[in-house]
């Protein structure tokens, strides 16, 4: 994960532009809020909760409605790393997250953590030509590989088990779309990572939810949704490329899968990157921890 650090854009730093009166308080707008320890509700009491419009870096807008409520980067940061058990490095380009409805990021809920990335215009050619079996027989070997330097640093090794949904690519509407499924350590329940992209004249906007694996069906059922919440700027879409003037990316769709980036040297590296769900319990009630291990005995 330090070489993902050395190689992220400053653009993709940037927080949310959020009005600071559409955010709401947390022990007000959470159904559960109530269920949890004090340092739950502590926790929860840090996070600020927007609903309808946000505007996000580089011409990205949500129109969220009353379905989906959002979090700026900082609190994101913070569910990620502090609630759900990621390492630090693996959240640092977040822009923010997306959450259904009024459960906490606490609850047994999925998540969908938001970054634009400016890698530049991305040709979208090779995407009829790509054999996805061979790219996810990589993957799996670079995933592999990256677990050595994951357990040093304290953190569960991550086995890629394979597509939960393969890669699909909307080349109308510019987006691509593939889910993983993922195994941390020795966690009964597997990991969802549901990856979509939204192609743009800058480069993408990523989106990815983090499940378990039993949320899928959950999950597809708000794509719809989810999709139709993003919009770009006028300029800022992927049919206002210029060519001679918009920088271009130098890797494709199959790229954009494999998680390959371009390092200083000019050289593509893989830098891939998977997020877990939930990963302590402090916060939770000890009844609903009880629950939990007699429920998985």
């Amino acid at each position: 994960m330090t070489r993902y650090l050395a190689l992220v854009t400053a653009a993709a730093l940037a927080c949310a532009l959020v009005s600071p009166v559409q955010a709401e308080k947390a022990s007000e707008y959470f159904s559960d809020y109530a269920a949890y320890t004090e340092k739950g509700r502590s926790f929860l009491d840090k996070i600020e909760p927007v609903t309808g419009s946000v505007e996000l870096p580089n011409g990205v807008n949500l129109d969220l409605k009353d379905k989906f409520y959002f979090v700026n980067s900082e609190d994101a940061r913070a569910i990620l790393t502090e609630a759900w058990g990621n390492p630090p490095d693996s959240a640092t380009q977040a822009a923010g997250m997306i959450f259904p409805g009024k459960a906490s990021p606490l609850s047994d809920t999925w998540g969908i953590e938001l970054r634009p990335d400016l890698i530049g215009y991305v040709n979208d050619e090779d995407a009829a030509s790509i054999d996805y079996d061979e790219l996810l027989t990589s993957m799996k070997s670079d995933t592999l590989a990256g677990n050595e330097e994951r357990t040093k640093a304290g953190y569960e090794p991550i086995t890629l088990l394979g597509w939960a949904q393969p890669p699909k690519y909307d080349a109308e509407n510019k987006r691509l779309y593939w889910a993983k499924e993922l195994k941390f350590g020795n966690a009964e329940r597997n990991t969802l990572n549901y990856d979509v992209r939204f192609l743009n004249r800058e480069g993408v906007l990523v989106m990815s939810y983090i499940a378990s694996m039993d949320q899928l069906p959950e999950v597809n059922g708000s794509l719809t949704d989810v999709l139709n919440a993003v919009s770009f700027d006028p300029g800022k879409r992927y049919s206002d490329y210029v060519p001679s003037a918009d920088k271009v990316a130098a890797v494709g769709v199959g790229g954009l899968i494999a998680g390959k980036v371009v390092a200083k040297t000019g050289l593509l590296v893989v830098a891939l990157v998977f997020l877990k769900k939930f990963g302590v319990l402090l916060f939770l009630p000890l009844a609903w921890v009880w629950r939990r291990i007699r429920g998985s005995a």
